[in-house]
């Protein structure tokens, strides 16, 4: 699936916190905003969607069947896992905590 880029304006974070009840309605009209401390994005405001169920079973059953055709070849998720590396540890890979 890929990702549609949406731009979005950088704001402040000290012009963001002022000036919240704005952007709040100009995120209610579809506008995405950047929050930056310092210029580094540190957050994103952006508008509330509902989940979409149907799009959630489709990407669930999207990763059934990945898994399906990688154990039909013999993948494993032990056999991808680094010695003394958790399941947990391959899920956070990449990530900022």
């Amino acid at each position: 699936m890929k990702r549609k880029l949406i731009a979005a304006e950088t704001v402040g974070a000290y012009a963001a916190m002022t000036r919240l009840p704005k952007l709040l309605d100009r995120v209610e009209r579809g506008e995405r905003f950047v929050i930056a401390r310092y210029g580094k994005p540190v957050a994103q405001l952006i508008p509330f969607e509902e989940s979409d169920d149907a799009s959630i079973a489709q990407i669930l059953a999207r990763v059934d069947r990945v898994r399906a055709r990688l154990a039909r070849q013999g993948v494993t998720l032990s056999g991808i896992l680094e010695p003394g590396e958790s399941v947990r540890d391959l899920a956070r890979s990449g990530h900022r905590h």
